[in-house]
């Protein structure tokens, strides 16, 4: 399903750019329609053509291996960023479920986290971290690439996290409590047990979120070596060549498609002989 759901965009990428205004055009009075013309929309044949290319005249490097070591720079920086983000999402959901008052003064305060434009976050972040020194260390700049991935991607873990712990059956806590057993058994045998089928689809949005905060993190602070930096550097080439830029686009899609693939094969694993959460 999912080469198909490939091969039908492809085939509506092309079959707009045969019945669509070249120039653009109206729709319900509003000027929506994209234009259709090469410049805006390369054909399919000719994005992929471009993996074949040498990146720059003079240069041996396909554009394919640039693309490549690209987009394992970056995964590994998002690596990075999840499972930082993912510790802290999880920390602060145990923290939440167990003590209420913390929910309550806690969680606005994450949602309100999330409305904070990346773009604007960015050179904060490499500016603390460039002023930061514990024993010598000296602070990398990756470093703060990977926050920010963290910084989306621990929200989607720590509400989720939080409803997967708060989700166990009032009867079995109860059990739990007549046999006399501590909080931290109740968690570890009872609440996480339980939250598993909330915790791998907020595991699946962090690892997106992870993603769209590397790849844009990379555009803002600079970082050089990783797809997001690919995809600025090909789109000031966009005039003279439109169909190079989308070659790190597919890149960065990528990228994404091997995180869900992680955390697809976490989920088989968790998930194997249990129940799937359905929605009500």
């Amino acid at each position: 399903m999912f080469i198909l759901s490939i091969a039908l965009v492809a085939a509506l990428w092309e079959l707009y750019k045969v019945i669509g205004p070249q120039d653009g055009g109206q729709l319900l009075g509003a000027k929506i329609l994209p234009r259709a013309n090469d410049r805006a929309m390369p054909h399919i044949w000719d994005m992929l053509s471009r993996y074949g290319r040498r990146e720059v005249r003079g240069s041996d490097r396909k554009i394919w291996s640039v693309v490549l070591a690209g987009g394992w720079f970056s995964f590994r920086l998002v690596l990075a960023g999840f499972i930082l983000g993912a510790a802290v999402g999880v920390g602060l959901a145990i923290l939440m479920a167990r003590f209420k008052i913390v929910e309550r003064g806690l969680l606005p305060y994450l949602v309100v986290s999330q409305t904070v434009p990346l773009i604007a976050l960015a050179p904060l972040v490499v500016s603390w971290g460039g002023k930061l020194q514990l024993a010598g260390f000296e602070w990398p700049r990756w470093l703060s690439v990977s926050i920010l991935g963290a910084f989306l991607a621990f929200f989607p873990v720590s509400v989720g996290t939080l409803k997967g712990l708060t989700s166990a059956p009032a009867e079995s806590i109860e059990l739990m409590n007549s046999y006399a057993s501590s909080w931290r058994q109740t968690l570890l045998k009872l609440r996480f047990p339980a939250a598993v089928p909330f915790m791998v689809p907020a595991f699946k949005l962090a690892a997106s979120g992870a993603v769209i905060g590397v790849v844009v993190a990379e555009i803002s602070t600079g970082l050089k070596g990783g797809i997001g930096r690919l995809v600025i550097e090909y789109a000031r080439e966009a005039t003279g060549d439109p169909a190079k830029v989308f070659t790190a686009v597919f890149g960065a899609a990528a990228l994404g498609l091997a995180m869900a693939g992680i955390i697809a094969l976490g989920d088989i694993y968790l998930m194997r002989n249990r129940p799937k959460e359905t929605a009500t």
